[in-house]
């Protein structure tokens, strides 16, 4: 997808948009939706806990110590149990506001009562550390958050794409490499028939798991190299403190 034309910008913006309203919605005319609910943003859904339980018989999960997390309320249930399992947490600060624009999140440096409440958004900023992509280690696998999915893991996550971003980051500081196995929990209604719109910022994932079982995708490619400066406006550079270094990185 080209999207230095504005036609076509304009058009697959409105088949992504479009197919986040139809999962909202069906989400919510099934009552399957947790609070704070679907619309707007990563759909939080009933069964997220269960989804996480099985997420961890995954010897790719298993095998993991440093993990980058989504900060969204349906994959909290997965940052508690990193946490609870000696995993480090690296999660991005909303909107990648700040420089330092991840929180690390280390189990030994919080308390054990604590860490339930760490593993929320409010809780992160409580009890991480602020940390520039320069410090990360070598991430083991990602949890992203999505609104739909399909077999091929291609994604549409709620429209910021700022978890495209937060991957292209860390390919540029090295903190993430292609292959990295990157997984996504979900409601089974989330996950559609068919193809989803796509441009080369995008990142296609690993696994999907829902609260009844695991499905290895059929990834083939999908994966960005690192920043791609033509899909990014000089608004969103200027909005992004890290966006300016990162591009200076070239």
């Amino acid at each position: 997808m080209n999207l230095t034309n504005p036609v076509e910008q304009r058009q697959f913006n409105l088949r992504k948009k479009e197919i986040r309203e139809r999962i909202w919605s069906l989400l919510e005319k099934e009552d399957v939706t947790l609070f704070p609910g679907a619309r707007g943003r990563i759909p939080n859904f009933k069964g997220a806990e269960l989804g996480a339980k099985l997420l961890v018989t995954l010897p790719e999960w298993q095998k993991a110590h440093q993990i980058k997390a989504n900060p969204d309320a349906p994959q909290r249930p997965v940052r508690y149990l990193a946490l609870t399992s000696d995993k480090t947490i690296y999660m991005a600060v909303p909107r990648l506001r700040k420089k330092e624009c991840f929180v690390k999140l280390a189990p030994a440096e919080i308390p054990t009562n604590k860490l339930y409440e760490a593993s929320s958004i409010k809780g992160a900023f409580k009890f991480g550390t602020p940390v520039h992509p320069k410090e990360i280690p070598l991430i083991d696998l990602i949890v992203a958050g999505s609104v739909a999915v399909n077999q091929t893991g291609s994604r549409v996550g709620k429209g910021g794409g700022y978890s495209d971003l937060e991957y292209a980051i860390g390919r540029e500081y090295g903190f993430v490499k292609e292959d990295v196995v990157i997984l996504t929990t979900v409601h089974p209604l989330q996950i559609i028939e068919g193809d989803l719109p796509e441009t080369d910022h995008d990142f296609r994932i690993d696994f999907i798991v829902t609260p009844k079982e695991v499905i290895r995708t059929q990834r083939q490619g999908g994966r960005p190299r690192g920043v791609i400066r033509a899909h990014l406006t000089d608004e969103k550079i200027s909005e992004i403190p890290i966006l300016e270094e990162t591009l200076s990185l070239h």
